[in-house]
């Protein structure tokens, strides 16, 4: 029996994805894609949650609601512990995430309209870019304050990731915590006892690829592949970064390890946010909510 309960969390993050892939044929493109992120999402969210009560953790029926349904992040523990004090945010971060919010909100629905029409590509990269900064940047960096004014440890899942001088600190301090903190709990832990760090840290990258494929080439019916392969060279400058020879030339600190992280994670873009995802499920959507 206590086999039975220990695996059933597992349930909603194969089930969830399973029926949405099923409802396929009746969503358009663009919806399927949020279709599909957020049975990901929240079973994935269902699943901290249980491990929180396994190590012991009793919130309050309100706190779990809170964060099962109004918590963007992954570290259930983190948010459940109202033991943890934490001080008010100030009014400059107050500023800054609502500066993020209006920046996204612009890049969305303002800079396109200035492209030329025949730049469909062009035009969809930037509307990406600007949904990134409106909702990661801006909107949940509000979410993470409003929890913070009400003394709850949420930290923002976004930590300034163009200050990273390295690849790890990157990926594992800086960008997407959310993300990060399902790899660590899910593949990382568990494979670096047996894999060591290596394997276990390629796995992790690996997974997150895979994750991705579901949310940009299913939607999109192509670029298969290619959201893996951009995770996989971030893990394979993860390894070159951390060899004798990274260390050497200054990666990972400094000047020289935040140009490579910055041509690293940006340069292959296209990779992750490829041109069947662009034209079938960005460019639709853009024009759903008359962003073009």
């Amino acid at each position: 029996m206590q086999d039975i309960i220990k695996w059933s969390k597992f349930i909603p993050v194969i089930v969830l994805p399973v029926l949405a892939l099923a409802s396929r044929p009746s969503f358009s493109s663009w919806l399927f894609m949020w279709l599909m992120g957020f049975s990901i999402y929240a079973g994935c969210k269902w699943l901290t949650w249980c491990r929180a009560l396994e190590k012991g953790m009793r919130p309050s029926l309100l706190m779990s609601l809170g964060y099962l349904l109004f918590w963007l992040g992954m570290d259930a523990q983190e948010f459940l512990d109202r033991k943890t004090k934490i001080g008010k945010p100030t009014r400059k971060l107050w500023c800054i995430a609502i500066i993020k919010t209006l920046l996204g909100a612009i890049l969305l629905w303002g800079v396109p309209r200035l492209l030329p029409v025949e730049q469909p590509l062009l035009i969809g990269w930037v509307g990406a870019l600007g949904l990134l900064l409106l909702l990661f940047f801006g909107i949940f960096h509000i979410f993470a304050l409003i929890w913070q004014e009400l003394g709850i440890n949420a930290r923002h899942i976004m930590n300034s990731p163009l200050l990273a001088t390295s690849l790890s600190d990157f990926w594992g301090r800086r960008w997407n915590l959310a993300v990060h903190q399902l790899a660590q709990g899910l593949v990382f832990q568990p494979l670096v006892r047996h894999t060591g760090v290596a394997w276990a840290t390629f796995m992790a990258f690996l997974a997150s690829g895979l994750a991705h494929e579901l949310i940009t080439s299913l939607p999109a019916g192509g670029g298969y592949g290619l959201p893996t392969s951009y995770f996989v060279l971030q893990s394979f400058g993860v390894f070159v970064e951390r060899s004798k020879l990274g260390r050497g030339l200054g990666l990972g600190r400094g000047p020289l390890g935040w140009l490579f992280t910055f041509v690293f994670t940006a340069y292959p873009f296209s990779l992750l946010f490829h041109p069947p995802f662009i034209i079938n499920v960005m460019i639709p959507f853009m024009t759903k909510i008359h962003a073009i």
